[in-house]
């Protein structure tokens, strides 16, 4: 039963990774590195939170009076927020044709001091939102037969109480792996997609335009931001947005990313392993092993720690795609 509450713990601390990571996917695959990551989670979470929150009030507080829907009004408006990031960091690397590296640093950096600005102002809460409830946030959702099924041994508890009880984002972030291997691998655009990524030059030979797959590569991957931010401040039992929330979760997904050597599925199996060590980080918050006992400090530090070796190169060699990080010029 232990071991089944770890594992429904990484399932929820995963789902931001994993949407993040496919995020990265996307982008770099057509050739475009994106450590903005972090960044468009974060504007995305305060967007979210932020309309989510003003939607739900009281006229008579400066709200909107919203009685349903807020959740996913939050939802929409995080994915604004991170795709014009996206767009943004587009224009400074396709368009531009800039150094990939420091416009998504950019990014970063905008996002940090924008969300704590606004926040302040808006809400007057050192840079936080109010407290979210009810149709501000989304809930658990019980799947059907559940409850029916929960004393079966072993399936029961796990459809029960691993598979079910999550909200949607959850599912979506999950269905979008599959999605995700399908576009890539068995679809024309994927097939463009990934030879941008590879080779743009023969790409442009063949009467395809660059920029348009890359622009609407880095579309989708500030569409999957967005639901990763969202997830952070509607679907988490923090229930709102705080300052810095994202709290490196993009740059560990970026992590996920080159360990799952940019495959959709590896990058599902990252995010879970990732997701479990945090679960073990805040449910052992300290283990005494006999001779000593491994201080809270590393417990909670063990998904940076992994980021900090799969970035070092102890997982392998992975390869990125070759045109990646390199400004497309087109030969007259």
């Amino acid at each position: 039963m232990e071991l089944l509450q770890l594992m429904d713990s990484a399932v929820r601390l995963a789902t931001p990774l994993l949407l993040a990571a496919l995020a990265g996917l996307y982008s770099e695959r057509s050739g475009i590195f994106d450590i903005g990551l972090e960044g468009k989670m974060l504007i995305a979470a305060f967007t979210a939170g932020a309309f989510s929150a003003v939607a739900g009030m009281p006229v008579s507080e400066g709200g909107w009076g919203w009685t349903y829907g807020m959740a996913w009004f939050g939802l929409f408006t995080a994915i604004i927020a991170s795709v014009l990031l996206s767009l943004i960091h587009g224009f400074a690397s396709i368009t531009l044709r800039g150094n990939q590296l420091i416009s998504g640093v950019a990014v970063n950096f905008f996002a940090a001091g924008t969300t704590v600005l606004i926040g302040q102002e808006w809400f007057r809460a050192g840079g936080q939102t109010p407290s979210l409830r009810g149709a501000q946030r989304f809930e658990s959702i019980t799947l059907p037969f559940a409850d029916a099924v929960s004393g079966v041994p072993v399936l029961g508890p796990i459809y029960a109480d691993l598979i079910s009880g999550h909200n949607i984002l959850v599912y979506i972030a999950i269905l979008s792996v599959p999605l995700t291997w399908w576009i890539l691998f068995r679809t024309r655009f994927g097939l463009r997609l990934r030879a941008v990524g590879e080779n743009p030059g023969a790409v442009d030979t063949a009467g395809i335009s660059v920029v348009k797959q890359r622009y609407a590569a880095v579309i989708i991957a500030g569409v999957l931001c967005g639901f990763a931010g969202a997830y952070l401040s509607l679907g988490t039992s923090a229930a709102g947005f705080v300052k810095d929330m994202s709290a490196g979760k993009g740059f560990i997904a970026l992590a996920a990313l080159i360990f799952a050597k940019w495959q959709p599925r590896g990058v599902l199996f990252a995010a879970l392993l990732f997701g479990f060590l945090e679960a073990i980080g805040n449910k052992y918050q300290s283990v005494d092993i006999g001779a000593f006992v491994i201080p809270v400090q590393f417990m909670q530090a063990l998904p940076y720690i992994l980021t900090v070796v799969i970035l070092a190169g102890f997982v392998g060699k992975a390869i990125p795609p070759k045109a990646g990080g390199e400004p497309y010029v087109k030969e007259r």
